[in-house]
Parts: C-alpha cells; structure tokens; sequence
C-alpha cells in the first residue's frame, strides 16, 4: 500500500524505545528489521506467596527469611508488633492486612517472616511461602489501575497469573501510615 500503516507501526515502537530500520534494493525486496528494547525493566526478586495472590519481593532488598519462635514474638506499646532477631527488634508488617488479601497465614509462627530494608531500618514481613527466585521483566499497571501505594508494577508468572512487585521502601511507609490510622479508628469507635 502507500505505508500508511507502517506509520503507526513506527510510533507505536518509538513509545516503547523501540527503533524499525527499513531497507529497500530495487529488484531485490525490502527488509524491515524492528528492534525492540531487551526489557523496560528486569528484576530479580522473590515470589512470596500471601493467601491466593503472588507478590515479587525485589532481591536487593531481602537480607533473611525464617520462621520464628514464639519467644521472638513480642507487641510494644505504641510500636506494634515486634520480632527479635540477634539482638534487633523489628516490627512486624502483615502483608495479607496491609494488601486486604483473603485466606492468607494469620500467625507468623504458622508463616515465614522476610527481613527487607536497608541496614539502618529493617522490617520483617509476613508472608505465607516462598515460591522461588525469579527474574521477571516489570511492567507498569496501566492507567485503568493507576498508582497503587506499594507496589512498583507487575509481571506475568511461568503460570500465566500476574504478581505484583513491591516497592518496599513505599510498602513500609504505607505499613507506618495505617498502623497511625489504626489507633485512631478504634478511639473513634469507642
């Protein structure tokens, strides 16, 4: 035709970072090569399993998975729900209460906590399994979704189901922020 349609082709590619090269040999044909970034983003990260949902726990920022002793559990006053491990205490963030998921482990003796954080703050969340490392390529949630606190983006799994990857740093302040919430709900209902 009149390559009308390998315009959209090319704008559609630029959007993505994407490139097409088209050469032309009189008697011989044409080649379209499109070249197509690698990935837009590749993390390696832990497919932790939390009720009936996947989420992707970045590697960079895990230092330890285990399971606790009830003598590691403990609740402070005005901080929550602690772990101590090595002489640190930490608080306990519910993946499965901060994310509303359904038919998750209720009790972190039953579940695994996962130490994430840099090494001045760290936190352990609670998550049902691992599933296993992954490299994952990270795609946006698109606009119908738009920004949703705590996760970065999502990819889809070996099973064709779609894990969510945390964005652990904004996962912790939101922790922070409904645990303030919390309080404040039960005063009122009071």
């Amino acid at each position: 035709g009149r390559g009308v349609g390998m315009d959209v082709v090319r704008r559609n590619l630029e959007a993505i970072r994407g490139r097409i090269d088209i050469t032309s040999a009189p008697g011989k044909g044409t080649t379209f090569a499109i070249r197509l970034p690698l990935t837009l983003a590749v993390t390696d990260g832990m497919l932790v399993k939390v009720g009936d949902e996947r989420f992707i726990v970045p590697l960079t920022h895990i230092h330890m998975s285990f399971r606790p002793e009830p003598s590691m559990l403990s609740t402070v006053v005005g901080k929550g729900e602690m772990v101590l491990l090595r002489g640190e205490l930490m608080p306990v963030v519910r993946l499965h209460q901060l994310f509303e998921v359904p038919n998750a482990v209720e009790s972190p003796l039953e579940g695994l906590l996962m130490i994430v954080g840099d090494g001045h703050k760290r936190t352990a969340l609670l998550v049902d399994e691992l599933l296993g490392q992954q490299q994952v390529v990270a795609k946006a949630l698109g606009e119908g979704l738009g920004k949703v606190e705590g996760v970065s983006g999502g990819a889809i799994l070996g099973d064709g189901r779609v894990g969510l990857i945390l964005d652990v740093n904004e996962t912790l302040a939101l922790a922070q922020t409904v645990e303030a919430i919390a309080p404040r709900r039960e005063r009122d209902a009071a």
